[in-house]
């Protein structure tokens, strides 16, 4: 396996080549040279695109272990487990694809950036936000995310059209950190931490836990509709994560906007012998009235959400409700990393942590490691049952290490925010 200077090493020996795209739909050229420096305010963008992002070193693809939770179709509670023709899995009733999520930005001087947004992402960007950007210098972060925000105000304020400037934001922070070749959280204000502990999301449990894993989030298969016979399904899940942790692991649990609030604080209650760390998304996310009446209630555990908000706006309200004790916007949708800071601070005003979803994708680690108040970083893992490259790539890729806490990530010293990850369709 190599080491993890080693792998470092090499991937800053050529400026930006780790970021290369390959293929049809993305650019096959990398950025190459030295920080533009004194020209980067002559910078121009000259397009804007969808990709579909390939890594530059494929893995093999696998076929999972069997009954891995991972990427098999399985129950998980969700809000449209009231109709039992799409109770089974979420499969059933989410949206086919809505096309690419990746903007690609270029400019005069051959320098490109690469963001992610959201579903939905395709159709806004095109028919709209990219007639605002061409022509314009990529370093007006702030200017560039106003205007997109004032221009879709009559139809926009949350939803794909958030995810849709949220892509272009987190593309144009790329752009910058590749122009002055600098990782994001150098532009951020530098390392806040050395390593960010990470937790893992998923049910594969002793599969995570034989990685390295100390805190688990589990995703939770039943709600209401279910009825006893669920919650004492749902009871023994966590009992088996307790078990398997031990005493001083941390367990965390997704409810995906599927309860009510009668049905959380019953659940709460059997829960308390297993001392979970916080519950999250119980209700719809614009229940902000309900979730403050959790939040105020219980005692046991720590009510979390923010996954489905939008904008700083949206987090406001979460504060006026006293609706939960951490956020968790997803750096790819609420706005970008632009609009990630803001609700950081706001959130600090009030001592409130915010542990984002999706906290490893789309370079989202980088405002981890240089925030104040984002203490740790959601992970998911490859599926059991993959070749052991599958696993050492992983660790290499996120820069794992471990510690007292189980597993750490740290973004790489790559400039922007990073190369595009392998692993992440490496089963699929």
């Amino acid at each position: 396996m190599m080491k993890r200077r080693d792998f470092l090493r090499a991937g800053c020996g050529l400026p930006l080549a780790t970021s290369r795209l390959w293929g049809n739909d993305a650019t096959s050229s990398p950025d190459r040279g030295a920080p533009v420096g004194g020209t980067s305010r002559k910078l121009t963008i000259t397009d804007v695109k969808m990709v579909r992002p390939r890594p530059e070193r494929p893995l093999p693809t696998y076929q999972p272990a069997q009954g891995a939770w991972s990427s098999s179709d399985v129950e998980v509670a969700n809000p449209m487990s009231i109709y039992p023709k799409y109770k089974a899995r979420r499969s059933l009733f989410m949206a086919e694809d809505f096309g690419p999520t990746a903007v690609q930005i270029t400019t005069d001087k051959g320098v490109t950036g690469l963001g992610y947004g959201g579903p939905g992402t395709a159709y806004v960007v095109e028919r709209h936000l990219k007639k605002l950007l061409l022509g314009e210098n990529p370093f007006d972060i702030e200017r560039l995310w106003d205007v997109m925000w004032r221009s879709t105000i009559y139809y926009g304020r949350k939803g794909l059209v958030v995810h849709a400037i949220s892509g272009v934001d987190n593309a144009l922070w790329d752009l910058v950190g590749k122009a002055l070749q600098q990782p994001v959280y150098q532009l951020l204000g530098g390392a806040t931490k050395d390593r960010i502990p990470g937790y893992c999301t998923g049910n594969d449990l002793e599969h995570h836990i034989e990685f390295g894993f100390k805190k688990l989030k589990l995703a939770i298969p039943y709600g209401p509709a279910d009825g006893r016979v669920g919650m004492r399904k749902n009871i023994e899940l966590v009992r088996r994560a307790r078990d398997l942790l031990g005493p001083e692991g941390e367990i965390m649990l997704d409810c995906w906007m599927a309860f009510t609030e009668r049905y959380t604080l019953e659940f709460v209650e059997q829960l308390e012998p297993y001392r979970v760390y916080w519950m999250e998304e119980c209700l719809p996310p614009d229940n902000y009235a309900g979730m403050g009446r959790l939040n105020s209630a219980i005692r046991s555990t720590q009510m979390a959400t923010g996954e489905h908000e939008y904008t700083r706006y949206g987090f406001r309200l979460l504060l006026d409700h006293g609706a939960a004790d951490i956020w968790q916007p997803d750096m790819n949708w609420c706005g970008g990393l632009t609009e990630l800071r803001r609700i950081a601070a706001l959130a600090a005003t009030a001592d409130i942590p915010v542990i984002l979803h999706g906290g490893w994708r789309g370079g989202a680690a980088h405002f981890i490691l240089a925030a104040t108040n984002s203490p740790w970083c959601e992970m998911f893992m490859p599926p059991p049952g993959g070749p052991s490259e599958v696993y050492e790539r992983y660790e290499e890729e996120l820069g794992i290490t471990r510690g007292p806490e189980g597993i750490y990530m740290r973004p790489l010293n790559s400039p922007g925010l990073g190369p595009v990850p392998s692993f992440s369709r490496a089963w699929r």
